[in-house]
């Protein structure tokens, strides 16, 4: 028998909003800090790409928070949280530009992006749960949020994990496949992601 819907916390859900929201905001201080340690062609067009996106979510959410009647600029501890994170990586990619060494900056760059993806992941992963268990109303404003957005965040995240370990190992003096294994197998899962780097070796050997 199917399990009952109920509606969450509304404490909770708001938080996650505020949070989801703000992480967005930063998301995009976070790509303008990291394109300008960008030495990659593919990897600059792609990121470009991310920071498009991610305004666009930003739109989303204010439109869930319209729907709600949520106030989008109303502040929360976590939010706070959520806005020195951001800051402290943009701060970290700028400190990386200034070393001098462009290679370990892209990675420094590349890094952090996968720092803050990885929040904006699980954010859209609750934001999903909580359209699927609830009902009514919040159901469809959210679910329709995430059906606009997840494919997207799964790139920027298992992409950009990709690029930084394939950037590593350039700079370590091993053969790279640039653009990454992801890119080429358009992953979209952690699990694609994980089959991606395993095929990281023939792909080499190809090549070579």
């Amino acid at each position: 028998m199917a399990a009952s819907k109920k509606q969450p916390n509304d404490h909770g859900l708001h938080e996650l909003l505020f949070q989801a929201y703000e992480t967005e905001l930063g998301g995009e201080k976070v790509y303008t800090a990291a394109l300008k340690c960008v030495k990659n062609t593919d990897l600059k067009k792609e990121w470009s790409e991310y920071l498009e996106q991610t305004k666009n979510h930003q739109q989303v959410l204010l439109d869930v928070f319209s729907a709600l009647g949520l106030d989008p600029n109303a502040r929360s501890p976590g939010r706070e949280v959520v806005a020195h994170h951001g800051a402290s990586l943009v701060k970290a990619i700028e400190l990386a530009r200034q070393s001098g060494d462009a290679a370990l900056a892209e990675i420094a760059a590349a890094e952090c992006v996968v720092l803050a993806e990885t929040k904006d992941h699980q954010n859209w992963e609750l934001l999903a749960t909580v359209a699927e268990k609830s009902s009514g109303e919040l159901s469809k404003v959210l679910g329709d949020a995430v059906s606009a957005v997840e494919t997207q965040e799964d790139h920027h995240l298992y992409h950009t994990m990709g690029w930084a370990r394939e950037l590593w190992i350039d700079t370590l003096g091993f053969p790279a496949v640039l653009p990454p294994p992801e890119e080429r197998k358009h992953v979209e899962s952690a699990i694609g992601a994980a089959r991606a780097e395993q095929a990281r070796d023939s792909m080499v050997q190809r090549r070579h």
